[in-house]
């Protein structure tokens, strides 16, 4: 399909040894972002993210919270899997826009260059990988155009300067059907309420 190119360009970009090679880290690696109201960049306003760290102090994420307006199977119309999907595709970040990546849950390893993002949240980069998971489980899924990459240091240069509020990984977060600004709206109304009590919290000594 279209987006094997691209997908591969991810795994250049991410370090990868080769294109067999997978990305792995543990529940603790992978965060949610919310963005500050002060993050005016058009690609990042009011978004929520899911980022994991991968080889060489690098970070990978994803959009959760921006769905399109067309579905997979309008992207892709000759592909009869793809009119299986009930979700919309998601806008996933402004890297790579021309590549489809599936989030997808399972308790496996899906394929070659793969990322697990948690115990059972894997992130599809490979096209073969990502058909196959069209094909077999399709609504097990989640599909973004695009992705987001820092570079070493900068995920926490960012979070340091105020740019993004940081919670607890949520796999269930990632498929919600409530996303857009309500999301955004929602967590960040958590992640001051947890920064309030760390502040009231009496200092331990």
């Amino acid at each position: 399909m279209r987006w094997i190119a691209a997908a591969f360009a991810l795994l250049l970009v991410m370090g990868m040894a080769a294109p067999g090679a997978a990305q792995k880290t543990d529940d603790t690696g992978a965060v949610i972002l919310v963005a500050s109201p002060a993050l005016s960049d058009p690609d990042y306003r009011h978004t929520v993210l899911i980022a994991v760290p991968v080889e060489g102090n690098r970070h990978v994420g994803i959009i959760i919270n921006r769905p399109t307006e067309r579905s997979l199977a309008s992207l892709f119309p000759e592909h009869e899997p793809s009119k299986q999907v009930h979700d919309p595709v998601y806008l996933g970040g402004p890297m790579l826009r021309r590549a489809i990546f599936a989030m997808v849950r399972t308790d496996h390893n899906p394929g070659s260059g793969s990322i697990q993002v948690m115990k059972h949240l894997y992130l599809a980069t490979q096209g073969t990988v990502v058909d196959e998971i069209i094909e077999k489980t399709p609504n097990d899924a989640r599909y973004f155009v695009g992705y987001v990459a820092w570079r070493p240091g900068e995920l926490r240069s960012e979070v340091d300067r105020g740019l993004w509020h940081v919670l607890d990984a949520d796999e269930d977060m990632v498929f919600r059907k409530d996303s857009g600004d309500s999301m955004w709206e929602e967590l960040l109304r958590r992640a001051r309420a947890v920064t309030a009590s760390l502040r009231a919290a009496p200092a331990l000594g």
